[in-house]
Order: C-alpha cells, then sequence, then structure tokens
C-alpha cells in the first residue's frame, strides 16, 4: 500500500510602487476637447500564483490628469483650447492573465473612482464661452460627476522587480451627468450633457 500527496504551492506575495505619465480625455458630444498629459502614483499588492493561468493585484493609484476644451473670448471670434485638470484616485482589482508565464500578462478589471472637480488652469479664463454654446462660460462646468466606474485593459512586462504597464481605463459612468442638474444656459446645444472618461497610463513599477 502506498499513500501520496499533491505537493504544497509557494503562493508569492508582493508590493510595488509605480510611477508615470497619462493622457486624459472627455469622449463627448457636447464639448471640443484636446488630449492632455498629466502623471500618476500608485502602489500595488500582487498575489502571485504560479500554479494558475493568471496572477491578481489590488491597485490605488493617484493621477492629475489634463485636458483642453475649445472656448473664445467674449467680443473675439478665434477659439483656442483653454487648459482644464482634475485630480482622480482609483482603486482597482485587477486580473493579470499570463501569456509567457509571469514575464507578459494582459491586465484587466474593473476601478472605482473619485475625481475632483475641472479645475481651469487660468482663473483668468472663467469667462470664456464654451464652442457650441451662446451663453455657457468655462467656469460654468467645472462641477463635474465625483464618483465613477471604469473598466481597466492594459499590458504588463518585466521580471520580479521591475515592469512596466501600458493602461487604457474608459469611465462607464457619465462623467458631465451631474452638469444636468444645475440648470445651465445651454443656448446653442440643448442636448442632454454626457461624457465618458478615457485615459492612457504608462508607468514603470518596481516590486519588493
Amino acid at each position: 500500500m502506498g499513500f501520496s500527496q499533491h505537493g504544497t504551492v509557494k503562493i508569492v506575495n508582493g508590493i510595488g510602487i509605480y510611477a508615470g505619465i497619462t493622457q486624459y480625455d472627455l469622449v463627448s458630444n457636447n464639448f471640443t476637447t484636446k488630449k492632455g498629459a498629466g502623471w500618476m502614483l500608485g502602489a500595488s499588492a500582487t498575489v502571485d500564483l504560479p500554479h494558475k493561468w493568471y496572477n491578481m493585484s489590488y491597485n490605488i493609484q493617484l493621477a492629475e490628469n489634463n485636458l483642453g476644451i475649445a472656448a473664445s473670448n467674449i467680443g473675439y471670434s478665434n477659439e483656442e483650447f483653454i487648459d482644464y485638470k482634475v485630480l482622480t484616485a482609483q482603486i482597482a482589482l485587477l486580473v493579470h492573465i499570463k501569456l509567457i508565464e509571469s514575464f507578459l500578462t494582459i491586465d484587466v478589471g474593473p476601478m472605482l473612482q473619485y475625481n475632483g472637480q475641472l479645475d481651469l488652469d487660468d482663473k483668468n479664463q472663467g469667462g470664456f464661452m464654451i464652442a457650441n454654446y451662446n451663453n455657457l462660460l468655462a467656469k460654468d462646468i467645472k462641477e463635474i460627476s465625483r464618483f465613477n466606474v471604469d473598466g481597466a485593459i492594459g499590458l504588463s512586462a518585466g521580471f520580479n522587480h521591475f515592469r512596466l504597464k501600458a493602461q487604457y481605463i474608459y469611465g462607464i459612468l457619465n462623467t458631465l451627468d451631474n452638469l444636468n442638474k444645475q440648470n445651465l444656459d445651454q443656448t446653442g446645444n440643448t442636448g442632454k450633457f454626457k461624457g465618458n472618461q478615457s485615459m492612457l497610463a504608462f508607468t514603470a513599477m518596481v516590486s519588493f
């Protein structure tokens, strides 16, 4: 008579910190926008599962994002892109699908997001008229919705202690929905305010 038992599989937990750049936009028919560059900082707690086709990680990341929205100075016909910034804080649960063991993975999962208001870089441009509207000022659109649910997909490549990551993050909820509750003057474009966040992030991570 013999007896055998499956050997234990070592599960490796790791902590990583990462930083990089972002490219942010609002996909909307209400505004004419231009993507802007920003920065991102984050931390990750990873569970490495050698016997599975995937790994898991919990992530928290903070970013300052920038974008341009077309507007014109009152009394002038020429339009220009005026700069806004928005701070985002995101918590994510990601599945890392192994393409080449843990060296190259597809990263996918949901995110919960809290963001600040849409802040003008130059407060003196608050009286500019937003393109496509007759009476909507640049300062009127700052109070966007503060919470969002995002979907994220990306690639990461590297070794145990260093990885490069590329990630696309799309806001599922209407980022501009809160503007619909503010009784803003929409003369010239009376459609409902609707826009979805679109963000690219390129980061480098060091793990411990």
